[in-house]
């Protein structure tokens, strides 16, 4: 072992103090909360996501004529295909209710505030990316759902001034869903965007590392105690935990309410109901609200205002008295998005 030990170190010349202090940074006591630990639990669940997505890239196959069958195999046929599909899918749901959560948080504690507004937009972008993962992903299965959901999407796009059609034409391949659409669809959901996250990933990682994690006093927190504990072990031991609470919830939710199979997709037969998943119901019910082009513009609208939300805040705080005037914006929009999603889950259109 002596020996291994010294040609590993003739080659790579980091001791190990070098090591334990690059990765034992202190970490705030606020982050013993799991509710303050959620940036890890997405990460995660993106873990599972790419290696469960590998094992059924094995047998999908992106093709109208063959991807019905392909996912019928893995569910029915395939060795464990239906738990890998189950972990695949409640991850991609857990993932995304994560990445949501763990924007609030940081959102209502300010955590976005100079100097941290860039890795704000960065967030910003990760949960975009991960919507957009969601809608691919959930478009593969190619059943009647799943079809008409891309092509009301793909509609949607159609709508925005300008680039509208462009865009609407490079995610079907076409002016309409044909044999090259679903080829793209995998595309982007098992190559484009995955490593556009991961980029995502490290820039975020990184810029965290670089300012610190933004530090939180609690009214319960003892002024004699130290305000930082080690990140290893005692914070990846944390990570670690819920990483095997979420591997257990995920198992379970795999096996009691597995993945099932829709309708095969028919392209002359409409659907009586056509819903998408739940994390675009809010959008959804707002394109029902108003008309496409007023509901599209009025969206990307709110995105770009969340986008520059940090210099916003900075300039409604500048100007004004009201210091938290985010927080009750920040409660109204939650409100809003809230309710929409409980609308259009209740109602049948």
């Amino acid at each position: 072992m002596g020996f291994v030990t010294d040609w590993i170190r003739d080659r790579v010349p980091i001791s190990g103090d070098q090591l334990r202090e690059w990765t034992n940074e202190p970490v705030p006591n606020h982050l013993k909360r799991w509710w303050f630990c959620l940036g890890g639990t997405p990460a995660y669940l993106f873990v599972v996501q790419i290696v469960t997505g590998i094992l059924l890239a094995f047998h999908y196959e992106p093709s109208p004529r063959t991807a019905y069958e392909s996912v019928r195999y893995i569910t029915e046929e395939a060795t464990y295909g239906w738990y890998i599909r189950g972990l695949h899918k409640w991850a991609a749901t857990l993932m995304i209710a994560a990445v949501i959560l763990h924007q609030m948080r940081v959102y209502f504690t300010g955590a976005y505030r100079k100097p941290r507004e860039l890795n704000w937009m960065v967030g910003m972008c990760l949960l975009l990316s991960t919507l957009l993962v969601g809608f691919t992903g959930y478009s593969l299965v190619y059943e009647q759902l799943s079809f008409w959901g891309a092509t009301v999407g793909a509609n949607i796009t159609d709508t925005i001034p300008w680039i509208g059609g462009f865009l609407k034409r490079m995610l079907l391949g076409g002016d309409a869903y044909n044999e090259r659409t679903l080829s793209r669809f995998f595309v982007l959901h098992g190559a484009v965007l995955p490593v556009a996250m991961v980029a995502l990933l490290i820039i975020h990682i990184t810029l965290l590392r670089l300012q610190g994690v933004t530090e939180l006093k609690g009214e319960d927190e003892d002024e004699g105690k130290p305000a930082h504990f080690n990140f290893f072990p005692d914070h990846l031991y944390t990570e670690i935990g819920i990483g095997l609470v979420l591997m257990i919830v995920l198992s379970v939710l795999a096996t009691v309410l597995p993945a099932a199979m829709g309708p095969k997709a028919d392209p002359l037969t409409t659907p009586e109901v056509i819903k998408p998943e739940w994390f675009f119901y809010v959008t959804f019910r707002w394109l029902k609200l108003f008309s496409g082009t007023v509901a599209v513009l009025s969206t990307g609208l709110i995105v770009f205002v969340m986008f520059l939300w940090p210099f916003i805040d900075e300039q409604i705080r500048r100007r004004t008295r009201a210091t938290e005037a985010s927080v009750w914006i920040g409660i109204a929009g939650v409100a809003a998005i809230v309710g929409l999603t409980v609308w259009e889950a209740a109602v049948a259109h």
